[in-house]
């Protein structure tokens, strides 16, 4: 049987990472193949792709440039670990997807839906989650969680006010797409929030 791709969405300081090992621990317990991987990331290619889109640096990047190595890294990421992984059967469990596109270019920068919606199906062609679990928090209280972790990269240097429309945009991704998302509140105590994620993906079990 074909395998599950699951995304994990949300703004920075949500969650995802301590979410998304729970969810694939819980996985493997119960005997299936999982693969955890990220986006822009998961194959050498897709990750170097993601090192110049996240290092800060002095030139300004183009909007556009952006978007368009998102969607670079996305196609090899999709074409050579996610698809086949779900051929073999495999439930494959992703830090983001293209939700994150529509909030973070979309919502964030104030790119056109239009042309990420095109982007969208000129890469994916009517590809897309079986579930995606959107971790929903308020950007100052993720931003605050988020600071105490690491270095900022460039997006999390970016303004409240950024990331308060990136929120925006996952609310209105949510609300066109009621069946493939389940919103889980991510400032609520981890093992809620982990016992919420867990229930969620009983969606597509049977």
């Amino acid at each position: 049987m074909p395998g599950k791709f699951i995304t994990l969405e949300g703004t920075e300081g949500a969650g995802k990472t301590t979410v998304i090992r729970h969810l694939r621990d819980g996985l493997l317990a119960q005997g299936y193949d999982v693969v955890l991987t990220r986006e822009p990331g998961g194959t050498p290619l897709a990750e170097e792709l993601r090192a110049l889109l996240l290092t800060p640096r002095d030139e300004s990047v183009d909007a556009d440039a952006e978007l368009l190595m998102v969607f670079a890294a996305r196609a090899q990421h999709m074409n050579q670990l996610i698809k086949p992984a779900l051929a073999r059967g495999a439930w494959v469990l992703c830090d983001r997807f293209t939700d994150s596109t529509f909030a973070y270019q979309g919502g964030g920068r104030g790119l056109s839906w239009q042309s990420i919606e095109d982007l969208e199906m000129l890469v994916q062609k009517g590809f897309s989650p079986d579930l995606t679990l959107w971790l929903d928090i308020e950007p100052s209280i993720g931003l605050g969680r988020a600071s105490r972790r690491s270095a900022a990269d460039r997006i999390e240097q970016e303004t409240i006010s950024f990331f308060e429309r990136a929120r925006s945009a996952f609310q209105k991704r949510f609300d066109a797409n009621p069946e493939r998302f389940a919103r889980i509140e991510a400032a609520a105590d981890e093992e809620s929030v982990k016992a919420a994620a867990m229930l969620a993906l009983g969606r597509l079990h049977g």
